[in-house]
């Protein structure tokens, strides 16, 4: 067993581990933060993308204790005092979801891109979020939140 303390949304989390804990697993059962989801254990589908960081992880094939003393951010981070990320809003006002289940994946994905890339094209945010498979939405809607969320982000920096 190893102990580790990984800051996860600007909280603190400690825990004896087996060295084979993914990360995934950690976040989920000792932080009881289920957005992050598990999909294909393979780094695949991005259902447990997480940010390491700032940058983008996929979390299922990642041990919690490479995470030791590194901040984290999981979906449930992404809102502030209340109030949506201009990520989340557009997930919300352009139908960017539809089971649900990559959501978070999606967005913190187009978190980390938005930081780089301010100014997207299509283009650009399709080959950002192409680690992360949707099954039901055909990423239309996706793309077209990420586009509003790069608008919103660009509005409240003048």
């Amino acid at each position: 067993m190893e102990k580790v303390t990984i800051n996860i949304n600007g909280a603190d989390y400690s825990a004896e581990v087996e060295p084979r804990l993914l990360l995934v697993h950690f976040i989920r059962e000792n932080a009881n933060l289920t957005g992050t989801h598990v999909g294909c254990d393979t780094t695949s589908c991005g259902a447990c993308t997480i940010l390491l960081d700032g940058k983008p992880v996929k979390s299922c094939t990642m041990f919690a204790v490479q995470a030791n003393g590194k901040h984290l951010t999981t979906v449930e981070g992404l809102a502030q005092n209340g109030k949506l990320s201009p990520v989340q809003e557009g997930f919300h006002e352009k139908h960017g979801l539809q089971c649900g289940f990559c959501t978070p994946g999606m967005m913190l994905t187009s978190v980390a891109f938005l930081k780089k890339n301010p100014n997207p094209t299509e283009g650009e945010i399709r080959w950002a979020i192409s680690g992360n498979l949707c099954r039901c939405t055909g990423y239309v809607n996706i793309v077209e939140a990420v586009k509003y969320a790069a608008e919103k982000m660009k509005e409240s920096n003048q």
